[in-house]
Protein backbone atom coordinates (compact mmCIF):
# COMPACT_ATOMS: atom_id res chain seq x y z
CA UNK A 1 0.00 0.00 0.00
CA UNK A 2 1.17 3.56 -0.67
CA UNK A 3 2.28 5.58 2.32
CA UNK A 4 -0.28 8.17 3.29
CA UNK A 5 -0.70 10.69 6.07
CA UNK A 6 -2.73 11.02 9.22
CA UNK A 7 -6.46 10.59 9.08
CA UNK A 8 -6.60 8.01 6.29
CA UNK A 9 -8.05 4.50 6.46
CA UNK A 10 -10.55 4.92 9.28
CA UNK A 11 -12.27 7.61 11.28
CA UNK A 12 -10.59 6.35 14.43
CA UNK A 13 -7.18 7.16 12.97
CA UNK A 14 -8.22 10.73 12.30
CA UNK A 15 -9.99 11.14 15.63
CA UNK A 16 -6.87 10.08 17.52
CA UNK A 17 -5.74 13.67 17.13
CA UNK A 18 -7.77 15.77 19.55
CA UNK A 19 -10.16 18.34 18.13
CA UNK A 20 -8.25 21.03 20.02
CA UNK A 21 -4.98 20.02 18.40
CA UNK A 22 -6.68 19.87 15.00
CA UNK A 23 -8.08 23.37 15.45
CA UNK A 24 -4.66 24.66 16.46
CA UNK A 25 -3.06 23.03 13.40
CA UNK A 26 -5.67 24.48 11.07
CA UNK A 27 -5.48 27.96 12.60
CA UNK A 28 -1.70 27.92 12.30
CA UNK A 29 -1.85 26.98 8.62
CA UNK A 30 -4.56 29.51 7.78
CA UNK A 31 -2.78 32.29 9.68
CA UNK A 32 0.31 31.57 7.61
CA UNK A 33 -1.45 31.88 4.26
CA UNK A 34 -1.20 34.96 2.03
CA UNK A 35 -3.91 37.49 2.91
CA UNK A 36 -5.90 36.76 -0.27
CA UNK A 37 -6.18 33.08 0.65
CA UNK A 38 -6.64 33.61 4.38
CA UNK A 39 -9.70 35.76 3.65
CA UNK A 40 -11.38 32.84 1.90
CA UNK A 41 -11.69 30.96 5.20
CA UNK A 42 -13.65 33.72 6.92
CA UNK A 43 -17.07 32.18 7.49
CA UNK A 44 -16.35 29.19 5.27
CA UNK A 45 -19.11 26.57 5.76
CA UNK A 46 -16.83 23.62 5.05
CA UNK A 47 -15.23 21.85 8.00
CA UNK A 48 -11.55 22.68 7.64
CA UNK A 49 -9.19 19.96 8.86
CA UNK A 50 -5.51 19.13 8.58
CA UNK A 51 -4.82 17.20 5.41
CA UNK A 52 -4.98 13.41 5.58
CA UNK A 53 -2.41 13.30 2.74
CA UNK A 54 0.38 15.27 4.41
CA UNK A 55 2.83 12.36 4.11
CA UNK A 56 1.70 10.83 0.81
CA UNK A 57 4.47 9.34 -1.29
CA UNK A 58 4.30 9.66 -5.06
CA UNK A 59 3.11 6.47 -6.81
CA UNK A 60 5.06 5.01 -9.70
CA UNK A 61 4.42 6.46 -13.14
CA UNK A 62 2.61 6.34 -15.46
CA UNK A 63 -0.45 7.25 -13.45
CA UNK A 64 -4.01 6.21 -14.18
CA UNK A 65 -6.28 9.27 -13.90
CA UNK A 66 -9.98 8.66 -13.23
CA UNK A 67 -12.67 11.35 -13.04
CA UNK A 68 -16.07 10.81 -11.40
CA UNK A 69 -18.74 13.24 -12.62
CA UNK A 70 -22.17 13.54 -11.03
CA UNK A 71 -23.78 15.40 -13.94
CA UNK A 72 -22.93 16.29 -17.53
CA UNK A 73 -26.26 17.81 -18.49
CA UNK A 74 -25.17 21.40 -19.03
CA UNK A 75 -22.39 23.15 -20.98
CA UNK A 76 -20.55 24.22 -17.80
CA UNK A 77 -20.03 20.65 -16.61
CA UNK A 78 -19.05 19.48 -20.09
CA UNK A 79 -16.51 22.31 -20.30
CA UNK A 80 -14.96 21.23 -16.98
CA UNK A 81 -14.46 17.70 -18.27
CA UNK A 82 -13.10 18.90 -21.62
CA UNK A 83 -10.54 21.20 -20.02
CA UNK A 84 -9.48 18.53 -17.51
CA UNK A 85 -9.05 16.07 -20.38
CA UNK A 86 -6.98 18.60 -22.35
CA UNK A 87 -4.61 19.01 -19.43
CA UNK A 88 -4.35 15.30 -18.60
CA UNK A 89 -3.81 14.54 -22.29
CA UNK A 90 -0.69 16.68 -22.07
CA UNK A 91 0.65 14.36 -19.38
CA UNK A 92 -0.37 11.33 -21.42
CA UNK A 93 1.68 12.73 -24.31
CA UNK A 94 4.84 12.90 -22.19
CA UNK A 95 4.31 9.52 -20.54
CA UNK A 96 3.45 10.79 -17.05
CA UNK A 97 -0.13 9.48 -17.27
CA UNK A 98 -1.18 6.23 -18.92
CA UNK A 99 -4.92 6.86 -19.32
CA UNK A 100 -7.84 9.15 -18.51
CA UNK A 101 -11.28 7.67 -17.77
CA UNK A 102 -14.52 9.53 -17.01
CA UNK A 103 -17.76 8.29 -15.44
CA UNK A 104 -21.06 10.21 -15.25
CA UNK A 105 -23.81 9.27 -12.78
CA UNK A 106 -26.41 11.76 -14.12
CA UNK A 107 -27.40 13.00 -10.65
CA UNK A 108 -27.79 9.47 -9.28
CA UNK A 109 -25.76 9.40 -6.06
CA UNK A 110 -25.94 5.62 -5.72
CA UNK A 111 -24.62 5.29 -9.25
CA UNK A 112 -21.75 7.67 -8.52
CA UNK A 113 -20.80 5.61 -5.47
CA UNK A 114 -20.76 2.45 -7.61
CA UNK A 115 -18.65 4.17 -10.25
CA UNK A 116 -16.14 5.35 -7.64
CA UNK A 117 -15.84 1.83 -6.25
CA UNK A 118 -15.29 0.55 -9.78
CA UNK A 119 -12.45 3.05 -10.17
CA UNK A 120 -10.93 1.74 -6.93
CA UNK A 121 -11.12 -1.82 -8.25
CA UNK A 122 -9.40 -0.71 -11.46
CA UNK A 123 -6.45 0.62 -9.49
CA UNK A 124 -6.71 4.28 -10.43
CA UNK A 125 -3.79 6.39 -9.22
CA UNK A 126 -6.11 9.31 -8.48
CA UNK A 127 -9.85 9.97 -8.55
CA UNK A 128 -10.96 13.53 -9.25
CA UNK A 129 -14.63 14.37 -8.91
CA UNK A 130 -17.47 16.84 -8.94
CA UNK A 131 -19.53 15.16 -6.22
CA UNK A 132 -23.30 14.93 -6.27
CA UNK A 133 -23.58 14.98 -2.48
CA UNK A 134 -21.58 16.41 0.40
CA UNK A 135 -22.07 13.34 2.59
CA UNK A 136 -23.27 10.33 0.60
CA UNK A 137 -19.92 9.62 -1.03
CA UNK A 138 -17.94 9.53 2.21
CA UNK A 139 -17.70 5.74 2.52
CA UNK A 140 -16.49 5.47 -1.06
CA UNK A 141 -13.95 8.23 -0.46
CA UNK A 142 -12.71 6.40 2.62
CA UNK A 143 -12.45 3.18 0.60
CA UNK A 144 -10.32 5.00 -1.98
CA UNK A 145 -8.07 6.27 0.80
CA UNK A 146 -7.72 2.76 2.21
CA UNK A 147 -6.51 1.71 -1.24
CA UNK A 148 -4.03 4.61 -1.23
CA UNK A 149 -5.91 6.57 -3.91
CA UNK A 150 -6.28 10.34 -3.40
CA UNK A 151 -9.85 11.55 -3.94
CA UNK A 152 -9.93 15.21 -4.97
CA UNK A 153 -13.13 17.18 -5.43
CA UNK A 154 -13.98 20.40 -7.24
CA UNK A 155 -17.12 22.55 -7.25
CA UNK A 156 -18.44 21.06 -4.01
CA UNK A 157 -16.79 19.61 -0.93
CA UNK A 158 -17.43 16.24 0.67
CA UNK A 159 -17.30 15.70 4.41
CA UNK A 160 -14.95 12.73 4.54
CA UNK A 161 -11.67 13.81 6.19
CA UNK A 162 -9.91 11.63 3.62
CA UNK A 163 -10.84 13.86 0.68
CA UNK A 164 -8.97 16.85 -0.66
CA UNK A 165 -11.51 19.51 -1.60
CA UNK A 166 -10.54 22.16 -4.14
CA UNK A 167 -13.38 24.53 -3.52
CA UNK A 168 -14.43 28.13 -2.97
CA UNK A 169 -16.32 29.87 -0.21
CA UNK A 170 -19.72 29.69 -1.89
CA UNK A 171 -21.47 30.85 1.27
CA UNK A 172 -19.47 34.04 0.97
CA UNK A 173 -20.43 34.28 -2.70
CA UNK A 174 -24.13 33.81 -1.94
CA UNK A 175 -23.83 36.48 0.75
CA UNK A 176 -21.99 38.90 -1.53
CA UNK A 177 -24.55 38.52 -4.33
CA UNK A 178 -27.51 39.21 -2.05
CA UNK A 179 -25.62 42.10 -0.45
CA UNK A 180 -25.00 43.61 -3.89
CA UNK A 181 -28.75 43.45 -4.55
CA UNK A 182 -29.39 45.24 -1.26
CA UNK A 183 -26.89 47.96 -2.11
CA UNK A 184 -28.54 48.52 -5.48
CA UNK A 185 -32.06 48.61 -3.98
CA UNK A 186 -32.44 48.24 -0.21
CA UNK A 187 -36.12 47.27 -0.47
CA UNK A 188 -35.73 44.93 -3.45
CA UNK A 189 -38.19 42.15 -4.25
CA UNK A 190 -36.03 39.17 -5.20
CA UNK A 191 -36.66 35.98 -7.14
CA UNK A 192 -34.23 33.29 -5.99
CA UNK A 193 -33.18 30.72 -8.60
CA UNK A 194 -31.15 27.92 -7.03
CA UNK A 195 -29.24 25.12 -8.77
CA UNK A 196 -29.61 21.37 -8.21
CA UNK A 197 -31.46 20.77 -4.95
CA UNK A 198 -29.21 19.32 -2.26
CA UNK A 199 -25.94 19.91 -4.09
CA UNK A 200 -23.22 21.05 -1.66
CA UNK A 201 -22.71 24.36 -3.46
CA UNK A 202 -26.44 25.11 -3.49
CA UNK A 203 -26.65 24.53 0.25
CA UNK A 204 -23.66 26.78 0.91
CA UNK A 205 -24.85 29.58 -1.37
CA UNK A 206 -28.26 29.56 0.30
CA UNK A 207 -26.61 29.80 3.72
CA UNK A 208 -24.82 32.94 2.58
CA UNK A 209 -27.93 34.44 1.01
CA UNK A 210 -29.95 33.78 4.16
CA UNK A 211 -27.31 35.53 6.24
CA UNK A 212 -27.47 38.59 3.98
CA UNK A 213 -31.27 38.56 4.08
CA UNK A 214 -31.16 38.53 7.88
CA UNK A 215 -28.93 41.62 7.78
CA UNK A 216 -30.98 43.39 5.09
CA UNK A 217 -34.53 43.30 6.41
CA UNK A 218 -35.80 45.46 3.56
CA UNK A 219 -35.14 42.77 0.93
CA UNK A 220 -38.12 40.49 0.36
CA UNK A 221 -38.01 37.11 -1.38
CA UNK A 222 -40.84 36.89 -3.91
CA UNK A 223 -40.32 33.19 -4.58
CA UNK A 224 -37.63 30.49 -4.63
CA UNK A 225 -37.30 28.01 -7.53
CA UNK A 226 -34.75 25.46 -8.72
CA UNK A 227 -33.32 25.89 -12.20
CA UNK A 228 -30.97 22.88 -11.88
CA UNK A 229 -28.14 24.94 -13.43
CA UNK A 230 -29.73 24.13 -16.79
CA UNK A 231 -30.89 26.82 -19.23
CA UNK A 232 -34.23 25.40 -20.38
CA UNK A 233 -35.24 24.44 -16.83
CA UNK A 234 -34.23 27.85 -15.51
CA UNK A 235 -36.17 29.73 -18.18
CA UNK A 236 -39.29 27.64 -17.58
CA UNK A 237 -39.32 28.13 -13.81
CA UNK A 238 -38.54 31.85 -14.12
CA UNK A 239 -41.40 32.36 -16.59
CA UNK A 240 -43.71 30.46 -14.25
CA UNK A 241 -42.57 32.56 -11.30
CA UNK A 242 -43.12 35.78 -13.23
CA UNK A 243 -46.60 34.68 -14.30
CA UNK A 244 -47.63 33.94 -10.72
CA UNK A 245 -46.02 37.06 -9.24
CA UNK A 246 -47.50 40.13 -10.96
CA UNK A 247 -45.87 42.49 -8.45
CA UNK A 248 -42.53 44.04 -9.47
CA UNK A 249 -39.42 41.87 -9.18
CA UNK A 250 -36.32 44.03 -8.85
CA UNK A 251 -33.61 41.39 -8.84
CA UNK A 252 -32.92 37.73 -9.47
CA UNK A 253 -30.41 36.00 -7.22
CA UNK A 254 -29.07 33.04 -9.20
CA UNK A 255 -26.42 30.46 -8.35
CA UNK A 256 -25.32 29.41 -11.80
CA UNK A 257 -24.47 30.40 -15.35
CA UNK A 258 -28.01 31.03 -16.64
CA UNK A 259 -28.24 34.82 -16.27
CA UNK A 260 -28.93 35.25 -20.00
CA UNK A 261 -32.08 33.10 -19.97
CA UNK A 262 -33.26 34.89 -16.84
CA UNK A 263 -32.94 38.23 -18.63
CA UNK A 264 -34.64 36.76 -21.71
CA UNK A 265 -37.55 35.49 -19.62
CA UNK A 266 -38.21 38.95 -18.18
CA UNK A 267 -37.99 40.53 -21.64
CA UNK A 268 -40.32 37.87 -23.06
CA UNK A 269 -42.84 38.59 -20.31
CA UNK A 270 -42.62 42.33 -20.95
CA UNK A 271 -41.22 42.96 -17.46
CA UNK A 272 -38.51 45.51 -16.62
CA UNK A 273 -34.97 44.12 -16.64
CA UNK A 274 -34.01 43.02 -13.12
CA UNK A 275 -30.53 43.07 -11.67
CA UNK A 276 -29.30 39.49 -12.15
CA UNK A 277 -26.51 37.93 -10.13
CA UNK A 278 -24.62 34.72 -10.87
CA UNK A 279 -21.62 33.63 -12.90
CA UNK A 280 -20.78 35.36 -16.18
CA UNK A 281 -20.85 33.36 -19.42
CA UNK A 282 -20.23 33.89 -23.12
CA UNK A 283 -23.90 33.78 -24.08
CA UNK A 284 -24.73 36.32 -21.36
CA UNK A 285 -22.02 38.65 -22.62
CA UNK A 286 -23.35 38.20 -26.15
CA UNK A 287 -26.87 39.01 -24.97
CA UNK A 288 -25.58 42.09 -23.14
CA UNK A 289 -23.74 43.29 -26.25
CA UNK A 290 -26.88 42.91 -28.38
CA UNK A 291 -29.31 44.15 -25.70
CA UNK A 292 -27.49 46.49 -23.30
CA UNK A 293 -30.79 47.86 -21.95
CA UNK A 294 -32.15 44.39 -21.11
CA UNK A 295 -29.22 42.90 -19.19
CA UNK A 296 -28.10 44.12 -15.77
CA UNK A 297 -25.48 41.98 -14.03
CA UNK A 298 -23.45 41.91 -10.85
CA UNK A 299 -21.59 38.75 -9.91
CA UNK A 300 -18.50 36.68 -10.42
CA UNK A 301 -16.76 34.31 -12.80
CA UNK A 302 -17.33 30.79 -11.48
CA UNK A 303 -15.87 29.36 -14.65
CA UNK A 304 -15.41 25.76 -15.78
CA UNK A 305 -11.93 26.46 -17.13
CA UNK A 306 -10.24 27.52 -13.92
CA UNK A 307 -12.31 24.98 -11.97
CA UNK A 308 -10.78 22.18 -14.06
CA UNK A 309 -7.36 23.81 -13.97
CA UNK A 310 -7.14 24.11 -10.18
CA UNK A 311 -8.45 20.55 -9.85
CA UNK A 312 -5.79 19.31 -12.27
CA UNK A 313 -2.98 21.26 -10.64
CA UNK A 314 -3.90 20.06 -7.16
CA UNK A 315 -4.13 16.48 -8.41
CA UNK A 316 -0.71 16.61 -10.03
CA UNK A 317 0.88 18.17 -6.97
CA UNK A 318 -0.64 15.55 -4.66
CA UNK A 319 0.54 12.72 -6.93
CA UNK A 320 4.02 14.24 -6.93
CA UNK A 321 4.09 14.12 -3.11
CA UNK A 322 3.91 17.88 -2.50
CA UNK A 323 1.78 17.25 0.61
CA UNK A 324 -1.26 19.52 0.98
CA UNK A 325 -1.56 21.19 4.38
CA UNK A 326 -5.37 21.28 4.62
CA UNK A 327 -8.26 19.08 3.55
CA UNK A 328 -9.94 22.01 1.78
CA UNK A 329 -8.09 24.43 -0.47
CA UNK A 330 -10.25 27.50 -1.05
CA UNK A 331 -9.85 29.29 -4.38
CA UNK A 332 -10.81 32.98 -4.79
CA UNK A 333 -13.67 33.61 -7.25
CA UNK A 334 -12.95 36.50 -9.65
CA UNK A 335 -15.47 39.35 -9.38
CA UNK A 336 -17.28 40.65 -12.48
CA UNK A 337 -19.02 44.01 -12.19
CA UNK A 338 -21.72 45.31 -14.48
CA UNK A 339 -19.65 48.31 -15.52
CA UNK A 340 -16.76 46.16 -16.77
CA UNK A 341 -18.46 43.58 -18.97
CA UNK A 342 -16.55 44.93 -21.97
CA UNK A 343 -13.35 43.56 -20.42
CA UNK A 344 -14.74 40.02 -20.56
CA UNK A 345 -16.53 40.18 -23.91
CA UNK A 346 -15.06 38.57 -27.07
CA UNK A 347 -16.31 38.71 -30.66
CA UNK A 348 -17.32 35.03 -30.68
CA UNK A 349 -19.77 35.62 -27.83
CA UNK A 350 -23.36 35.76 -29.02
CA UNK A 351 -26.68 35.08 -27.23
CA UNK A 352 -26.46 31.54 -28.62
CA UNK A 353 -22.90 30.89 -27.46
CA UNK A 354 -23.95 28.63 -24.58
CA UNK A 355 -20.74 26.61 -24.72
CA UNK A 356 -18.45 29.65 -24.67
CA UNK A 357 -17.06 30.70 -21.32
CA UNK A 358 -14.80 33.70 -20.69
CA UNK A 359 -11.17 33.16 -19.80
CA UNK A 360 -9.88 35.48 -17.05
CA UNK A 361 -7.17 37.79 -18.39
CA UNK A 362 -4.82 36.57 -15.66
CA UNK A 363 -4.61 33.29 -13.74
CA UNK A 364 -7.11 33.51 -10.83
CA UNK A 365 -4.83 31.18 -8.86
CA UNK A 366 -1.18 31.94 -9.68
CA UNK A 367 1.36 29.24 -8.90
CA UNK A 368 2.88 31.21 -6.02
CA UNK A 369 -0.53 31.35 -4.31
CA UNK A 370 -1.14 27.64 -4.87
CA UNK A 371 2.33 26.95 -3.41
CA UNK A 372 1.11 28.23 -0.04
CA UNK A 373 -1.22 25.22 0.30
CA UNK A 374 1.60 22.65 0.06
CA UNK A 375 4.39 21.67 2.43
CA UNK A 376 6.75 20.82 -0.44
CA UNK A 377 5.64 23.11 -3.28
CA UNK A 378 7.05 22.87 -6.77
CA UNK A 379 5.85 24.07 -10.19
CA UNK A 380 2.93 22.03 -11.48
CA UNK A 381 4.04 19.62 -14.19
CA UNK A 382 2.11 20.17 -17.42
CA UNK A 383 0.78 23.58 -16.42
CA UNK A 384 1.19 26.92 -18.25
CA UNK A 385 -1.59 29.52 -18.05
CA UNK A 386 -0.33 31.10 -21.28
CA UNK A 387 -1.38 27.89 -23.08
CA UNK A 388 -4.98 27.96 -21.85
CA UNK A 389 -7.13 28.20 -25.00
CA UNK A 390 -8.77 31.54 -25.74
CA UNK A 391 -12.52 31.68 -25.16
CA UNK A 392 -13.00 31.83 -28.94
CA UNK A 393 -10.63 28.96 -29.74
CA UNK A 394 -12.19 26.16 -31.78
Amino acid sequence: MRTIGRGVLAAATFLSVSSIAQAADVKSVIDGLPAELKAQYDGAPQKILPSAWDNFKAPAKPWKWCHSESYQGNPWRVAVTNELKRLVDGLIADGTVASFEVSDSNNDTSQQINQIRAFIDKGCSIITSIPGSATALDDAVDAAAKAGIPFITAAGSVTSPNAINVDSNYARWGYDMMTAIGKAKPDASVLMVEGIAGHPIVVQEKQGADKALAENSGIKVARTVNGNWTANVTKTVVLQAIATNPAPIDAVWTTGSESRVVAEAFAQAGRPAPLVTGSITGDALGYWKANPDKYRFEGNAVLPGWTAETLFRTGVRVLEGQQPKLNTLLIPIPAVHGNELDKWYKDCMTPDAVSVFPVPPTDPMPENLLDAYFAKPAPTKGWDYAKVPDACAK
